[in-house]
């Protein structure tokens, strides 16, 4: 099995959720064995942040990354996509420090990845596989991981709401399950908490076009809920991209309840710390692929426009 970039570049701009300010995005491919990085456009030129799980500084309705001075907000969305489309290496240029929130699911950022075209390289994927149980609690919520043969989640929500309540989804991931099951599904939030957060400087670009919002007895959104469970999807989905800032993609069965971003932050923390007991680095050469079928060719680095400042 080999490591996979995207084909082209390809860019996009729309609004940051909490800051309400408009954001350019752009990917583009990126060699074998480096990873996933962002390059930050700032007013001192373009700083590189490739991240890992201490480079979390914020968990508060999102999950932000910072590094080499700056930062970038709401990055769980668009690793969620890349790790659903099986990417190893990418360049993410942010015009901005957040990424834009689209219609608040992955499904726009699994269509930039689909017109860019994805691509194998030359070298052997590389993942992260749970060798044995990690179990983290924190105030009644939990995330349990086991070691598995591919990345399984089977997650539990419960909210006192009508429309949600206590809901559960399994999930194995792979790349058409995730288009089809699961990059749809929105961040979701209640009518009665968003005046608070506005006040609080969050969700200054909130609306009915990239979230679903939930008053006292039903859905605001007109079209309603794209699934039934939308939200434990979305959790889901969430989860997702908050593992993929490990360095590599993981392999394990989680049982997950009740967690958010900063349990998910400190479950990776946690990891991280204990790295060489619970996880092995696996090379996965002759996995999957015929070696004499090489599709795409080898990237040789980040483009100049990227570089500029």
């Amino acid at each position: 099995m080999l490591q996979k970039t995207i084909e082209k570049s390809v860019y996009c701009s729309g609004i940051g959720l909490h800051s309400g300010k408009k954001v350019h995005l752009g990917f583009h491919p990126a060699p074998v064995d480096s990873g996933i990085s962002f390059a930050v456009k700032t007013s001192g030129g373009t700083k590189f942040i490739n991240p890992g799980p201490f480079d979390i500084c914020d968990t508060s309705f999102a999950t932000t990354i910072a590094k080499n001075g700056c930062k970038v907000s709401t990055v769980e969305h668009l690793l969620a996509a890349v790790r659903g489309m099986d990417l190893d290496n990418l360049t993410i240029e942010v015009g901005g420090d957040e990424i834009p929130i689209m219609d608040g699911s992955a499904a726009s950022y699994v269509f930039l990845i689909n017109q860019a075209g994805i691509c194998r390289q030359n070298k052997a994927k590389k993942i992260l596989a749970l060798k044995s149980e990690f179990f983290l609690q924190e105030d009644g919520k939990w995330i349990k991981g086991y070691p598995s043969d591919r990345f399984r989640v089977e997650y539990n929500i419960d909210f006192p709401h009508p429309l949600v309540g206590e809901q559960s989804f399994s999930f194995n991931l792979d790349t058409q399950n995730f288009v089809d099951s699961l990059c749809k599904a929105r961040t979701f939030g209640f009518v009665g908490d968003v005046e608070q957060l506005q006040n609080n400087g969050l969700i200054q670009g909130g609306s009915l076009e990239n979230a679903v919002v939930l008053d006292d007895s039903g859905v605001v959104n007109p079209e309603g809920m794209r699934y039934d469970d939308e939200p434990v999807r979305h959790k889901v989905l969430d989860f997702i991209g908050d593992m993929g800032l490990m360095q590599f993609q993981i392999r394990g069965h989680f049982e997950v309840n009740c967690s958010g971003h900063a349990l998910n932050a400190n479950y990776l923390c946690n990891l991280e710390k204990n790295r060489d007991s619970v996880l092995e680095l696996i090379d996965l050469e002759g996995q999957g692929v015929n070696k004499d079928e090489v599709v795409g060719k080898e990237i040789q680095g980040v483009p100049a426009e990227v570089l500029a400042g």
